[in-house]
């Protein structure tokens, strides 16, 4: 494969105000689901944020909501058993899934939430990205390969956000993308442009809002 990986560029004013109005409008809890029969109407198209086990994701949808508490954080790994909908207005759903590299969990509760996602991941017409979740103190590790070889399998299209970026210096920051580029140029599903994030500190927040908004 002959992608060439780059950072996101910055949003241009029009796609970042759409962002900022996306995210600035009503955030909405819908339901968290334990079965493909529990999903909300396929009415809008909706985007998915996948992660290992406290790599910041519950922080990073807090970040881009503006809601200190809208998606819960935990120190326990894989207490986020089930897919959370969050409603972005009437335009995008917002999907939490649940956090995987969970080494607590029962092996029979493993099993069960990999056949959930398996059959959301190929199974939702109107989900059109997944945004897989690194941490940037670790790079792209065993587990994140296994969930980005089902989304190939899936046929749908994964952008990798890396997470954390405040908590390394600038100077490890070329090391870690050159891994993550390395290991992206294995997966056919893998979108070229990396977003670099930080909760904290609200890098690539405007530019992941503009991302979600103009997705058509």
């Amino acid at each position: 494969m002959n992608l060439q990986y780059t950072l996101a560029p910055e949003p241009d004013l029009d796609a970042r105000e759409a962002g900022r109005l996306l995210f600035a409008g009503p955030v909405d809890f819908v339901k968290g689901v334990v079965a493909m029969s529990g999903l909300p109407p396929a009415d809008r198209l909706e985007v998915c944020f996948a992660g290992r086990s406290n790599v910041g994701k519950s922080s990073l949808i807090n970040a881009l909501t503006g809601r200190k508490s809208l998606a819960r954080a935990s120190n326990t790994p894989g207490r986020t058993q089930e897919i959370n909908y969050f409603a972005l207005g009437d335009l995008r759903f917002l999907v939490d899934l649940p956090g995987y590299g969970y080494a607590e969990a029962p092996v029979a509760v493993v099993a069960k939430w990999q056949a959930l996602l398996k059959s959301y991941l190929s199974g939702r017409q109107t989900l059109r990205r997944a945004f897989v979740l690194v941490d940037a103190r670790h790079g792209i590790k065993a587990v994140d390969e296994e969930i980005m070889l089902q989304l190939d399998r899936s046929a749908l299209t994964f952008q990798t956000v890396l997470t954390k970026v405040d908590k390394i210096l600038k100077s490890e920051r070329e090391a870690v993308l050159e891994q993550v580029k390395g290991a992206l140029s294995k997966h056919a599903a893998a979108y070229p442009e990396i977003v670099v994030t930080s909760s904290e500190k609200g890098e690539g927040i405007e530019t992941l809002r503009a991302i979600i908004a103009t997705m058509i």
